[in-house]
């Protein structure tokens, strides 16, 4: 059986990932779970039957070994718990965003050896994401020309009184980093690399330090350009992907999720088909089933690299005014060690 732990059992820990545990029950175990709040560890021990709870992270690592450790921290936390695990000789499946900067992200990797790092980007896993990339790729529905990705969500004043949030130091960034960023990625994973990025962003409406939108022009390699908007400021939440090709539009709109029947096809012209197979909804339990099979496998899991880089590349051409291409940001520029380049009042 693969051991595994939780570290931080907050929201998301009971949400998602415990469930998801439980459809691979035939292959994995929870051995404990860890949380600075020993009072808030044990409640949701004894709800979950978890049988060790620990305050102190190391201590955990020692005594219970674990073979996968699941990071449901606060995003300042995650660089300095993965690479502990990782050094440790545990996997690691980290809750987005994964560092709060390309070093973070890179010292991770750089933690790597037997033991790897994977990011939570469950919308990968939905059904259509995979087999959208591929007849893409393939090109079985023309040439990609244009595409739109919309994170339009809504965060009141009192989501943002949970001390970490909104503030560079503990959270990194504002919806482009911590909200956005699963549509984003999803957006990659189906074009392909990006070229450059141009952008805006600001604080329009939270008590935040951060943005609370952002609007970006990104170019692809491929020549496809896309609109990219961010926001915890709509009242009408929603998650909408569409791509433009030569031969038709496929439209995916959702909100946290997605199923089958949430994908849309118009065809061009008579002939060319397209829809997405049967399968569950988007999830953490569809991702952990990929994972475990890399981890019995030996295939190291995706820290979404080209994703952070874009993030990264979409606040600096937010802050500066000007057009970024990928591969810009190097361990030189500002950028690389903090989302504000080291600005820390750059949106007023």
């Amino acid at each position: 059986m693969i051991r595994t732990a939780i570290v931080g059992t907050g929201g998301i820990a009971g949400i998602c990932h415990v469930p998801a545990l439980r459809t691979q029950a035939h292959r994995a175990v929870l051995v404990a779970a860890v949380d600075v709040d020993a009072t808030r560890a044990e409640a949701f021990a004894a709800e979950h039957g978890i049988p060790a709870v620990y305050t102190d992270l190391r201590t955990m690592l020692q005594e219970q070994n674990p073979d996968l450790v699941h990071l449901c921290t606060p995003p300042y936390l995650h660089a300095e718990q993965a690479v502990t695990c990782l050094e440790s000789g545990a996997w690691v499946w980290c809750e987005k965003p994964v560092a709060l900067s390309l070093a973070e992200l890179d010292r991770i990797h750089a933690a790597e050896g037997p033991a790897a790092a994977g990011a939570v980007f469950q919308h990968r896993y939905g059904p259509g994401a995979r087999h959208l990339r591929d007849r893409i790729a393939a090109g079985a529905l023309g040439r990609p020309l244009v595409a739109q990705c919309v994170t339009a969500w809504y965060r009141d004043d009192a989501y943002y009184g949970v001390p970490w949030r909104g503030t560079w130091r503990s959270e990194g960034g504002g919806p482009t980093l911590g909200h956005g960023i699963h549509q984003m990625d999803l957006m990659l994973h189906t074009l392909g690399a990006w070229a450059e990025v141009r952008a805006m962003a600001g604080r329009l409406d939270r008590d935040v330090q951060t943005e609370d939108v952002s609007a970006a022009l990104v170019r692809f390699e491929n020549g496809a350009i896309a609109t990219v908007v961010n926001s915890v400021l709509s009242p009408r939440e929603e998650s909408y992907l569409r791509f433009d090709l030569t031969d038709g539009t496929v439209e995916l709109r959702h909100l946290y999720g997605y199923a089958p029947t949430d994908w849309t096809f118009t065809a061009r012209s008579p002939g060319v088909t397209w829809e997405p197979p049967d399968g569950p909804p988007s999830s953490h339990a569809a991702q952990l089933a990929d994972l475990l099979d890399g981890y019995e496998a030996g295939i190291r899991p995706d820290l979404g690299r080209p994703t952070m880089e874009l993030v990264t590349a979409l606040y600096k051409a937010a802050i500066t005014g000007r057009p970024v291409r990928r591969g810009e940001i190097d361990a030189a520029d500002p950028f690389y060690a903090s989302l504000n380049g080291g600005r820390p009042e750059v949106f007023r």
